[in-house]
């Protein structure tokens, strides 16, 4: 591909330009949308901040969202000032909880489309019917939604390339409405985010998108079924709530998840606990605490997620890899009896 900016005008930038633009039509196909309100970003962190910060207007600062959002809206909500609205032990939101948290200097509203712990489905049509009552707008990180169900039509939607088999460090904000930039500099993105755009890595997100494939759930259920038929004292968190197809989350009790990720690493498998290490000490899951699951329930989890590639065949080989790492770990736990 030509190594041109797409902002110059001669041949090598124009050549440029039009790839990027031809990805911009490809990324808002994919979402719903006209290209012209999708604003490439660095990644889905960068857009939820243009989405919370972007909304903001004299007066009205207050920010709703929810207990169990990626920490890329948690994180810049509490920079404003945010109610947290609880979720209950699916992982779900109650929209009526959302409607008492709305206020009269209330900016937007920020509920995600798709868990990226547990894969359960927020209700958004729902909270975008009562936002609309109130005219507030609604922000959702769809960043786990794009390619494996339908994107909510909020008036901001977050999505991300390399959730999509695309490049990693490129996203997207979809803006149904006018957002104002919060960095400063050019005059990209139509004004609204400025910067040289990335753009191999935008023409690869159109790429993705163009090639979108929704997961089935036959291989995630026949995965739980197998934990659940083999290994004693396990549960699949959220099961009982609308799930996407390709992720599980899984509490294998009396043991910790960062011994379990290691040993299944050793075996080939690549899985995630959801914990993180906060100044030495491993900290559980803030999603797994907001649905009930104390501390160390938390610790104990692990998340498997399925892509386009996986069969069958690598599911039963992961559990048979899982069960004598579990027993091995659960022999030395002072916590398993």
């Amino acid at each position: 591909m030509a190594p041109g900016n797409a902002s110059s005008i001669h041949r090598f930038g124009q050549e440029a330009k039009q790839r990027m633009e031809l990805a911009r039509r490809q990324v808002a196909m994919a979402v719903g949308a006209k290209p012209d309100q999708v604003i490439f970003t660095g990644g889905g962190t960068e857009a939820n901040n243009l989405a919370i910060f972007g909304s903001l207007r004299p007066g009205k600062r207050h920010v709703i969202t929810t207990a169990v959002e990626h920490p890329a809206v948690l994180s810049p909500a509490r920079e404003v000032e945010a109610t947290v609205v609880p979720v209950d032990g699916q992982g779900l939101v109650d929209p009526d909880e959302i409607r008492r948290a709305i206020r009269p200097d209330t900016a937007l509203i920020s509920v995600m489309s798709v868990n990226n712990e547990l894969g359960t489905i927020q209700p958004v049509g729902e909270v975008l019917a009562i936002a609309r009552e109130h005219g507030v707008p609604v922000h959702t990180d769809a960043v786990q939604a794009l390619g494996k169900t339908a994107v909510p039509a909020a008036d901001f939607v977050t999505v991300s390339a390399h959730k999509v088999y695309g490049p990693q460090g490129v996203g997207a904000l979809v803006a149904r409405m006018p957002v104002s930039k919060v960095t400063f500099g050019g005059h990209h993105e139509r004004d609204r985010r400025p910067g040289t755009e990335n753009v191999a890595g935008i023409v690869g997100f159109g790429a993705a998108c163009a090639d979108l494939t929704a997961p089935e759930a036959s291989l995630r259920d026949r995965l739980e079924e197998l934990i659940l038929e083999r290994i004693p004292r396990t549960r699949v968190n959220g099961r009982g709530a609308p799930r996407v197809g390709n992720t599980t989350n899984v509490l294998f009790e009396g043991i910790e998840g960062e011994p379990l990720v290691i040993g299944l690493d050793l075996k080939g498998f690549a899985v995630s606990s959801g914990a993180a290490c906060s100044s030495g000490a491993v900290e559980p899951s803030h999603v797994l605490t907001a649905i009930g699951l104390s501390r160390e329930d938390a610790r104990s989890c692990l998340r498997f997620s399925l892509g386009r590639g996986n069969t069958e065949e690598q599911v039963v080989a992961l559990v048979e890899a899982l069960e004598p790492v579990v027993a091995r770990l659960r022999k030395l736990s002072p916590a398993y009896a």
